[in-house]
């Protein structure tokens, strides 16, 4: 069973989403909860917390399409099937499976773009939501200067026409490009924070070439139908309706932009803030920063 030991007294599923099954892990009593794990990793990567958080509420912790365990639906000419539109519908489709319509979601990078959309286009749902080490992407495509093209290259490089991104990658998937990533991204410079369990899981999906293509597609959307939901709505004075609690890193993307917190106060009505420190994988880096931070908002204190 991939990454049992790391969610001790969960159960694993499948469930339906809309256009993909889910590859699911799921414990604990409370209301329900929904983590969401960003690139380039799995549900793997909420192992630090889940069981915490888990005394407090009903965590449901899936793979995002295309990721982990889940499955790989057929990518469109648009890109739309990563969009994060079509990965929040998977979630909606999940909660209401397991008998959940209004449910709180904290997301971790990729994670955190589907649970914003999520919470734009079905506010009914989303009763409380957590962002972490992410500004919309409006807004990150908005900043690109020459100091975040280098330190975010992947958002370029990914979303780079098929198969241009996805045969350099395969020439040597997981070492240097995956295990380089991972190292590069955290506050050490190495791969000391994460789980050698967790870093089976991350390893496993780069041996399949269908998952590294499922990657650049959800970039491939980033640059393109995601961005103009983004535009559309900020154009259109939507906003996010449920309170929403930004943790952002000291040594990651979203604190090179300035003012985090305040780019997200355009895009939501009610927000609050805290930073930690850590590097960008926060929940195995910082993993008590991210429950101090999340457990109070969550459960509405």
């Amino acid at each position: 069973m991939p990454g049992a030991d790391l969610f001790p007294g969960f159960e694993t599923r499948r469930l339906a989403g809309e256009g993909a099954d889910l590859f699911c892990r799921i414990g604990g009593d409370g209301p329900p909860l929904v983590l969401l794990h960003g690139y380039p990793q799995s549900h793997a990567a909420w192992h630090r917390v889940a069981p915490t958080l888990a005394k407090h509420f009903r965590c449901i912790v899936p793979d995002l399409r295309g990721y982990g365990e889940s499955s790989i639906p057929e990518p469109a000419a648009d890109h739309r099937t990563y969009s994060k539109r079509e990965m929040a519908s998977d979630i909606v489709a999940i909660m209401a499976g397991l008998g959940h319509r209004r449910f709180s979601v904290l997301g971790h990078d990729r994670g955190a773009r589907v649970g914003y959309r999520l919470a734009l286009d079905t506010p009914e749902h989303v009763e409380r939501l957590g962002i972490l080490e992410v500004v919309p992407t409006a807004e990150m495509w908005n900043r690109f200067d020459a100091g975040m093209a280098m330190s975010a290259y992947h958002w370029t490089f990914l979303a780079q026409p098929h198969p241009l991104p996805e045969r350099m990658i395969a020439a040597d998937p997981v070492l240097p490009y995956l295990e380089w990533t991972l190292a590069s991204w955290s506050q050490s410079g190495s791969l000391e924070a994460f789980d050698p369990g967790a870093l089976d899981s991350y390893r496993r999906a780069y041996a399949e070439p269908d998952r590294i293509r499922a990657f650049c597609e959800d970039y491939r959307a980033g640059a393109s139908i995601d961005r103009a939901l983004d535009d559309a709505d900020f154009k259109a004075g939507r906003k996010i309706a449920a309170p929403l609690h930004f943790v952002w890193s000291s040594h990651g993307f979203p604190a090179k932009t300035g003012d985090p917190m305040g780019l997200w106060r355009a895009w939501a009505k009610t927000v609050t803030g805290d930073e930690v420190k850590a590097g960008h994988f926060v929940p195995e880096e910082n993993p008590e920063g991210v429950l101090g931070a999340f457990i109070p908002f969550l459960a509405g204190r």
